[in-house]
């Protein structure tokens, strides 16, 4: 599970300390899969629409761009603002590869794949 939680630097280093307290202290280090983000970029993400292409993305292993402009009947101008935001935070990885006799395109491939998002906002 990937937990996104609004945040400032400073709640991102209290996490880190803690977690290096744990290991200072041998004990067992439970992963965590936290992404600290400003609050303006995780309303952002909560927009109905960019939660429905995170939900969209979430069974897939990679998608191709095309594909996926077409899927969510979007404008080009549209899903790319979604993508950088998504790729900001980690939550997809975008490549290119060689489409033969056609140039090259773009690979969407989601990081938390079949996993679940949990948003946590404290004001």
């Amino acid at each position: 599970m990937v937990s996104i939680q609004n945040g400032t630097i400073e709640d991102f280093f209290d996490s880190a300390l803690q977690t290096a307290k744990e290991i200072d202290n041998n004990e067992k280090v439970t992963p965590k899969h936290t992404i600290w983000m400003e609050t303006d970029d995780l309303l952002k993400i909560l927009k109905p629409q960019r939660t429905k292409l995170l939900q969209y993305l979430k069974n897939k292993t990679n998608i191709y761009y095309n594909v996926l402009l077409e899927e969510m009947k979007k404008s080009p101008s549209s899903l790319n603002r979604d993508l950088e935001l998504l790729s900001k935070y980690q939550l997809i990885d975008i490549s290119k590869e060689p489409n033969a006799g056609h140039g090259i395109r773009k690979v969407i491939k989601p990081l938390y794949a079949n996993g679940e998002i949990e948003f946590r906002a404290i004001l």
